[in-house]
């Protein structure tokens, strides 16, 4: 136990990923609750969590900071019909890419069900470096380009009774 103890692992969260796919299976993810979570099952000592910036969020931002997330901003846009744009794929991926060289982390949990991030996960798992992928989709939806890399996929919503907000 001791050895796991000192790991130093990293979570990389797409914030907009996570949110829609938890919510598209009916219930919100605590994200106080998540963040300890991280920390006692992966060893999370960092949690990078890519998430658009909207100002009118502005509680929200401080309320994920307190609750021991570190927040990437990414800049957003708005698509034809209005609806905001702040794709932090390629930041998410960028950043994790760094922290490996640099030498930040022990290994890296990427929380997310897309299959841009295949890429990644490959990079990651050659180098004995990617703990888990966590899935806010269920199997159905979770990309296959990402279940075709052969990591281990764990789905969020086989913990929605620890990780979920109570009204």
């Amino acid at each position: 136990m001791e050895n796991k103890i000192a790991e130093n692992n990293f979570a990389y969260i797409d914030g907009a990923n996570l949110h829609k796919g938890i919510k598209s299976l009916g219930w919100e993810l605590d994200f106080k609750k998540f963040r300890i979570w991280l920390e006692e099952k992966y060893f999370v000592k960092t949690a990078y969590l890519f998430i658009g910036l909207v100002l009118k969020n502005k509680n929200l931002y401080t309320y994920l900071q307190e609750s021991g997330y570190v927040l990437v901003y990414k800049e957003i846009t708005y698509d034809g019909s209005g609806k905001v744009k702040g794709n932090c794929d390629a930041d998410l991926v960028l950043k994790a890419t760094v922290d490996y060289y640099e030498k930040r982390f022990n290994k890296a949990v990427l929380v997310a069900s897309d299959g841009d991030y295949a890429g990644l996960v490959k990079f990651l798992s050659d180098r004995k470096s990617l703990m888990a992928i966590l899935s806010p989709a269920l199997p159905p939806k979770c990309s296959i380009l990402l279940k075709r890399t052969g990591a281990k996929i764990a789905y969020l919503d086989d913990q929605r009774s620890m990780l979920k907000r109570l009204k």
